[in-house]
């Protein structure tokens, strides 16, 4: 595909996934894909213990930096279960937190 050649984007394109960088780098990221993306939802995922950060950018997308124009959707909790380095198998809780336009 060309670089003039516009790919529609998907759903799964306006999906931040939170780990270990830094807080802001994740609000920023949301707050982009509403603005410069013109996304109609976004869906924040998170597991373990970057649960609580996904709350947490959450929060501050929706009511510092992009109050009144979106809102929090669904919630979706889960756990899922995989084998750890040990060869262990271990679950882990999930969540989905969906931001949407208004």
């Amino acid at each position: 595909m060309t670089e003039k050649e516009h790919k529609p984007r998907s759903k799964d394109d306006y999906v931040v996934f939170v780990g270990g960088k830094p807080f802001m780098n994740y609000v920023t990221g949301v707050v982009m894909q509403f603005t410069t993306q013109n996304a109609k939802e976004v869906v924040i995922k998170a597991r373990g213990k970057f649960i609580s950060r996904a709350v947490d950018i959450a929060e501050v997308s929706t009511k510092r930096f992009l109050e009144g124009s979106v809102e929090i959707g669904n919630i979706k909790v889960d756990s899922e279960a995989f084998k750890n380095q040990e060869g262990k198998d271990v679950r882990v809780s999930i969540i989905e937190i969906t931001l949407g336009k208004k």
